[in-house]
């Protein structure tokens, strides 16, 4: 480097109110945030909306500024909720997710493995082909033969008749997103495992669980998500009132208080709540899971 272009590289660095050339067509996206700041007023508003009428009674709400923070807050709605056999229908949601979520992921899993180490033979091709078509099929398309079949199984208002079909329904999509990053997984670390005498259920639970790891949590937490707010299952297949899941239980309490609207909302509370909880405990593996797959 040559003495006078050391020299005016000092002097721009010198300079205060010398900027790099590449920035001198940047311009603040004023429009994108405008944007941005009412898509943030869209989503807080309602929430906002709901956590205060919560905390107001049935009088209060009806005389007052419904966007108003009450002026005595209460938790007798809560305490209504609660004592309206809430528990009993937040433990049915409960044995329905984690009785669909768990032997649905740990099936997609070893699917998903089988597909991408088998070799593509032409029956895993037509298995991988099976899941793909999954995808593509509603559940209201099949709504009717599923009422059949748990009908036939005499599984009719039980938990059971919702946790079947929600696994059936939670395979094709995990499949598809565990199969992409196993297929990312190096081949020579799966011969590095074999050449060390590893058969393939080791390989499979020390190897590929480990690194795939993130998908596992994203795949759960979209599932359970899913599960946890499924309404249409829960409205067909059962019937007695101890059966009740969350959501459709929701929808029995604002018809049981049609006109207590801080008692419906404070049902709302209750039923979100779970789901908040799983976004922060599982928030960063699940972000970590599903930028993963777009950085490879």
């Amino acid at each position: 480097m040559s003495l006078t272009h050391t020299t005016e590289l000092e002097r721009a660095a010198a300079s205060p109110g010398t900027r790099p050339r590449g920035r001198r067509g940047e311009r603040p996206n004023w429009l994108g945030g405008a944007v941005g700041w009412l898509w943030l007023a869209v989503v807080i508003v309602p929430i906002y909306w709901i956590v205060v009428t919560s905390f107001k009674s049935q009088s209060t709400y009806y005389a007052s500024n419904p966007l108003a923070p009450p002026t005595a807050p209460t938790l007798d709605n809560y305490k209504m909720v609660v004592e309206s056999d809430f528990p009993l229908y937040f433990l049915n949601s409960l044995i329905v997710t984690v009785g669909a979520v768990v032997p649905a992921v740990a099936f997609a899993f070893m699917a998903a493995y089988a597909i991408v180490r088998g070799g593509g033979g032409r029956f895993l091709r037509a298995v991988n082909s099976l899941f793909l078509m999954g995808l593509a099929i509603p559940l209201q398309a099949t709504i009717i033969p599923i009422y059949l079949i748990i009908i036939r199984l005499h599984l009719y208002d039980s938990l059971t008749a919702l946790i079947l079909p929600s696994i059936a329904f939670a395979i094709p999509l995990s499949v598809l997103v565990l199969a992409n990053f196993i297929r990312d997984v190096p081949k020579e670390l799966f011969e590095s495992m074999r050449l060390d005498g590893a058969g393939e259920t080791m390989t499979l639970w020390r190897l590929a669980f480990p690194l795939t790891r993130p998908a596992v949590v994203t795949v759960s937490i979209y599932n359970a998500l899913t599960i946890w707010n499924g309404f249409l299952l829960p409205l067909i297949l059962t019937q007695s009132p101890d059966k009740r899941t969350l959501p459709l239980a929701l929808w029995s309490f604002q018809g049981q208080y049609s006109v207590n609207v801080p008692a419906v909302l404070a049902s709302v509370v209750l039923t979100t709540l779970p789901i908040l909880v799983l976004y922060v405990v599982g928030r960063r593996q699940l972000l970590s899971g599903l930028t993963a797959g777009f950085g490879k």
